[in-house]
């Protein structure tokens, strides 16, 4: 799983205490960068990942050979252009890409820590960036980024630590986690426990580990991403190998080719471990909660907001993200949103999407003549 050989790799040596009320003694963050800082370091845009992303998210990614996960929209010339920015992209704590998590060896034991690893939040994710930031040497960020999950790390960004970035760009994302998304995630947890080969989250040192039960957690996940009317247009009803229906249980329909094609791929790159923490984290978000509730946690903040949903994701409707809008009307923040009109769910944000990224790239260009650089 580990790819931190062809990452950078930052050693944080001192304790951070968790919102678990644990603490992790040590931890290891792996990263990339794409293009140069300026003098002062105010290009810096730090890109937060999603659930299965990683911090490849431009350029080869050098385990599945195939371009970064948001290739389409950084890079020389592109609409986060890295001629301009000096662009980081960190994996995640509870991540299997470098980073410290549960496949990680434990300093102390020095075998993995599967389940012995401490059970993470989006805000603990937050704070190890934050310290990673802060490494290299960057007082305060131009945004911060990103879609789906790493739109969570975004919003926490734009409350814990408000006075080191200018802007937030939360894209497909909500405040808090639906008690159906939840249901999702629970639904994929259990099939991976319920693989004989997870054996408890030691499977380490065994030759199969829980491939069966990630697989079919990515397969339910994976619907969840895509929209009904999209999936309908791309495969229908159309058979995979034949005129005629097998009358057996192999596989007959497209869409059951493809999403066994999205199963057994992403086995070979993911820790199922990875997933049931990475997931757990995402079902305790919630912005709500935190002291004051939504109406206060954007109070006194001088973060611009720019907001993009799109029609199809029902994932994270659009509804979601108008409930924060109001709360940062009512703060009189600075706020910017666009709904875009799309067939393609939730992915769309990681997809050719010509109104997104117009807009994205026109926002981002406003704040470059605000911010002087």
């Amino acid at each position: 799983m580990k790819a931190s050989i062809q990452s950078e790799i930052l050693k944080i040596k001192e304790s951070i205490k968790l919102d678990s009320g644990k603490y992790i003694d040590s931890c290891e963050v792996a990263y990339k960068t794409f293009g140069k800082p300026n003098r002062d370091k105010s290009n810096a845009i730090l890109v937060c990942h999603a659930l299965s992303g990683d911090q490849f998210c431009s350029g080869i990614n050098p385990l599945t050979k195939k371009k970064g996960w948001w290739s389409i929209l950084i890079g020389p010339g592109k609409v986060i252009d890295t001629n301009i920015f000096y662009v980081i992209c960190s994996n995640v704590l509870g991540g299997c890409m470098g980073s410290s998590g549960p496949s990680s060896k434990n300093p102390k034991t020095k075998k993995e820590y599967g389940l012995n690893f401490p059970v993470i939040t989006i805000s603990d994710m937050v704070k190890v960036q934050e310290k990673l930031i802060s490494k290299l040497g960057i007082k305060k960020l131009f945004a911060v980024i990103g879609g789906s999950m790493g739109g969570m790390q975004t919003l926490e960004w734009a409350t814990k630590f408000k006075s080191k970035i200018n802007a937030a760009i939360p894209i497909a994302t909500s405040y808090r986690h639906s008690a159906q998304n939840i249901a999702f995630h629970e639904i994929g947890r259990q099939a991976i426990m319920a693989d004989p080969g997870w054996n408890r989250g030691d499977y380490y040192k065994k030759k199969v580990g829980p491939r069966g039960g990630l697989s079919v957690a990515r397969m339910i996940a994976h619907i969840t991403y895509l929209s009904e009317h999209a999936l309908q247009r791309k495969f229908g009803r159309n058979l995979q190998n034949s005129d005629f229906f097998s009358f057996n249980f192999d596989t007959d329909f497209q869409i059951e080719s493809y999403l066994k094609h999205q199963g057994s791929s992403f086995v070979e790159r993911f820790d199922a471990n990875s997933y049931l923490y990475i997931t757990k984290a995402m079902d305790y978000f919630d912005l709500s909660i935190k002291k004051g509730g939504l109406s206060k946690v954007f109070n006194n903040t001088n973060v611009k907001f720019c907001f993009f949903t799109f029609t199809s994701d029902w994932l994270f409707p659009t509804s979601e993200t108008k409930t924060i809008i109001k709360s940062l009307n009512s703060s009189n923040s600075m706020v910017s949103f666009v709904e875009v009109k799309t067939d393609k769910g939730h992915d769309a944000f990681l997809l050719d999407e010509p109104e997104f990224h117009a807009t994205l790239k026109g926002f981002i260009e406003g704040q470059i003549g605000q911010q002087g650089i």
